[in-house]
């Protein structure tokens, strides 16, 4: 079972693994362990991550980026209608009324979804896991920031199921940071101890988060979280490109937003500019060659002007971080430290900000850019049988208030009812009792719209069907049970109808309705409505009763429905196949290329004496066809055409290459086999002069060794001197194989009889009686020691009944 996590960034990826040393980071195709999240469509195929980066000026138009924050979202959303101005790439609406990505691929006009996007991109990511895991991955952990919605986290969810992934959890970002860092701490409190707060803040390229968090050994608990989506590294990109579109037009007179390709070079260089800013406080140069117009730009920042431009932005720095520390009712005294992560917390007036608010210094101890990805891979760990963690329990908030409403059946109109409010325990259920006679509707919305970042509040509709009246018509007793799940999305995860089932006469009536654990909630509505169908009793009897489960029907916000799901995770096999086509293609077409420039240079290098001059001038002239080929008619041809291009040539190169070989390798074959005759003779020299260390060989086996090393001797001096006169140019006389192949054979018959060893000759036996016993002792001093049997079984026995000790993997 594989154990991966997956942090899926706004602007760069990463992906860690556990193995048996524990977590570690891994690195895609390039050595490089952060994978941007672009995907770029091209007339053949797909590039992404780093090689769609790479195409984000040539091919701006069909480079897609930053499209996370799309998820959930309709297209008809002012936030997407803003953004919209600001892209250089198409949006379009799809059918179900979501957010889709216009581009070309394969000559034609398409739109991808949102989910479509995110599986190729977590798609590329499974296939970085894999090289480095060596096997399949399909369990993962993969994370969202925790001001996602219902409709965003299933959009996620929908992704990955698109690249084939089966996520075990949506983890939101902060709590994947709080678990990477809190599971290697040794001196948390003990449970039943004050818990240690800690307050994690996370600014991003895109977002800003924080959580305050309370440890105690062996568990973490989120007690509040606050962000601001509007917050983070792009949008003090987009304060120094603003700042310098406007300097270029005074300056150059050059309207830099008409130009995407012009706008995508200098959001590249303001990034770097911004990285530069961090570490310098003195002025830096910006500069741009050819950059419109064939105008060389230039332009110049410190980091004073800079946090001037921002200082809108570092004013909003401060308010999440309050808000946390009042939801969880904590002072500065409480907190025991400031975690800073994420990429945009590095810019020192940043870091300045939070620790003011604070009052103490912050802590970096975790990687800023690969601790979600961390987090992400130990929850994946925890969950999976494959490998054995320190236990860890892992309690995370609701980040908005969760509320139903539904038909009041005791009084017209409608009722609502808060089941999840903000900052309330996930995952959880809760059980909701109502009293119907019919299918009713409850609706989910989350109640204070103010704090979402949509405009719209709406989760979904749940409708309980086959919902029937007791056999007596007084309404029936329905439990609904609702559930924030450990990907943090609310569902009415089961209805059951509590039956009144007649007792047989003489039979004693039992209640047998089992406990339910979850929280049990009787609505007002359905109080009443109790009320109003049965009058007050003296003493109620027990009766029997039955659960039936209830069919639910749900419409969710923005569902991706089974057949749509399946249509993409279909597009998506036939993309990666084309993909899969064209590289090899393109590989065929480059081994060609590859060919021609190599033979070229050796034919007047290396290979020059190994080729004469008439067939030096036919490679030549057919290495220079093909070159031409290849940048005219064979620039876009099928794999089997480059195939069958490099036979050709490799038909006229190769015995080329081959007399080259064997020139190289030769002088080593005949020597090893020249030094092995010597050794064998020099053995049949020492026989003959009668060498004791000879004296034990068979005479008749000797002799016909003698015989087997001179004939060798003989073949090894007729081929040296035929192959001496043989041209270079020329097919060679002996070749490597057949040198090694005698040496072979010589060995075979020679060694087993020159390396025969001698017989061992016995000493003379001693009589016992000489070593007799002294003082009443036995003698032991010619006589091996002998192990005690008793010590030896005893020491066996302890070995077997204590194992070694197994190992946690934190």
């Amino acid at each position: 079972m594989s154990v991966v996590g997956f942090d899926l960034g706004f602007q760069s990826c990463y992906v860690a693994v556990a193995r048996a040393g524990g977590i570690e980071t891994v690195a895609n195709e390039y050595s490089d362990r952060c994978t941007p999240s672009f995907v770029s469509f091209g007339p053949r195929n797909r590039a992404i991550g780093a090689a769609a980066k790479s195409q984000v000026v040539t091919n701006c138009k069909n480079t897609v980026q930053g499209f996370k924050r799309f998820h959930g979202r309709a297209f008809s959303d002012p936030y997407v209608q803003s953004a919209k101005s600001k892209l250089v790439y198409d949006l379009a609406q799809m059918p179900s009324g979501s957010t889709g990505i216009k581009v070309m691929y394969m000559e034609e006009e398409k739109v991808f979804s949102i989910e479509q996007v995110a599986g190729m991109l977590l798609n590329k990511l499974k296939e970085t896991a894999e090289s480095a895991l060596k096997k399949p991955v399909v369990d993962c952990v993969i994370s969202v920031p925790s001001y996602f919605t219902d409709a965003d986290r299933r959009s996620v969810m929908d992704a990955a199921q698109i690249a084939g992934l089966n996520c075990l959890r949506l983890m939101n970002e902060t709590t994947a940071v709080t678990l990477a860092y809190g599971i290697y701490k040794q001196d948390l409190p003990a449970p039943e101890e004050k818990p240690r707060i800690v307050v994690f803040v996370d600014l991003g390229h895109s977002g800003y988060q924080v959580s305050v968090c309370a440890f105690n050994k062996g568990k973490l608990k989120i007690l509040a979280s606050a962000y601001d989506a509007e917050l983070g590294g792009k949008d003090f990109d987009d304060i120094l490109v603003n700042h310098f579109c406007e300097e270029f037009g005074k300056k150059y007179k050059l309207d830099v937003k008409t130009k995407p390709r012009a706008l995508v070079r200098l959001y590249q260089e303001c990034e770097k500019l911004k990285k530069l800013m961090s570490a310098n406080s003195s002025d830096l140069p910006l500069n741009i060659e050819c950059f419109m117009n064939d105008i060389d730009v230039s332009g110049k920042l410190n980091r004073g002007q800079f946090e001037e431009m921002c200082a809108g932005l570092l004013a909003k720095v401060e308010g999440p971080l309050r808000s946390v520390m009042e939801q969880a009712k904590m002072k500065k005294e409480d907190i025991y430290a400031v975690e800073i992560v994420g990429g945009a917390s590095r810019i020192p007036s940043v870091k300045e900000r939070i620790g003011k608010v604070f009052g103490k210094e912050l802590s970096t101890t975790l990687n800023a850019d690969e601790a979600v990805a961390r987090g992400c891979a130990l929850q994946c760990a925890i969950l999976s049988p494959a490998f054995k963690v320190r236990e860890f329990s892992i309690t995370d908030v609701v980040p908005y208030s969760i509320s139903l409403k539904w038909n009041s059946a005791a009084e017209e109109g409608q009722s609502d009812c808060e089941v999840f409010p903000k900052n309330h325990a996930a995952p959880f259920s809760k059980v909701l009792t109502f009293y119907r006679k019919e299918p009713f509707s409850l609706e989910a919305y989350y109640n204070n719209p103010k704090e979402l970042p949509y405009p719209s509040a709406s989760i979904g509709q749940f409708v309980v069907q086959n919902v029937v009246p007791q056999a007596s018509g007084e309404s029936a007793k329905v439990k609904v049970k609702v559930r924030v799940n450990v990907h943090g999305v609310f569902s009415v995860s089961s209805a059951s109808l509590v039956e009144v089932v007649k007792t047989a006469e003489g039979e004693e009536p039992m209640e047998t309705d089992q406990a339910v654990k979850e929280e049990e909630t009787t609505t007002e509505d359905a109080k009443q409505e109790k009320k109003n169908d049965q009058p007050p009793q003296a003493k109620k009897p027990k009766v029997k009763t039955k659960t039936v489960e209830l069919p639910i029907e749900n419409n969710l916000h923005w569902q991706l429905s089974s057949d749509v799901l399946n249509v993409f995770v279909e597009n998506e096999g036939k993309m990666m196949m084309q993909d899969k086509l064209e590289k090899e293609r393109n590989d065929a077409k480059n081994y060609v290329e590859e060919y021609v420039y190599e033979m070229r240079d050796k034919l007047h290098g290396s290979l020059e004496k190994f080729v004469n001059e008439a067939d030096r001038d036919t490679l030549s002239l057919k290495l220079e066809d093909t070159e031409t080929w290849l940048y005219e008619d064979g620039e876009d041809q099928q794999k089997q055409v480059y195939i069958d291009k490099l036979a050709e040539l490799k038909n006229l190169g190769q015995p080329i290459l081959e007399r080259f070989m064997e020139a190289e390798e030769r002088p080593r074959a005949f020597e090893e086999l020249g030094r092995q005759i010597q050794l064998y003779m020099k053995i049949i020299e020492a026989y003959k002069a009668k060498d004791e260390q000879y004296d034990h060989l068979d005479e008749l086996e000797v002799t016909r060794v003698d015989k087997q090393v001179n004939e060798a001797m003989v073949w090894l001096n007729t081929k040296m001197n035929q192959q001496n006169n043989q041209d270079l140019t020329l097919e060679p006389v002996v070749r490597v194989r057949e040198i090694l192949a005698k040496s072979k054979e010589l060995y075979s018959a020679c060694n087993s009889v020159v390396s025969k060893p001698k017989p061992k000759v016995e000493p003379p036996k001693e009589d016992k009686t000489e070593n007799g016993p002294v003082n009443g002792q036995e003698g032991t001093e010619n006589q091996p020691s002998k192990p005690d049997k008793t010590t030896s079984a005893g020491t066996e026995k302890e070995t077997a009944g204590n194992k070694l000790p197994e190992m946690d993997i934190d």
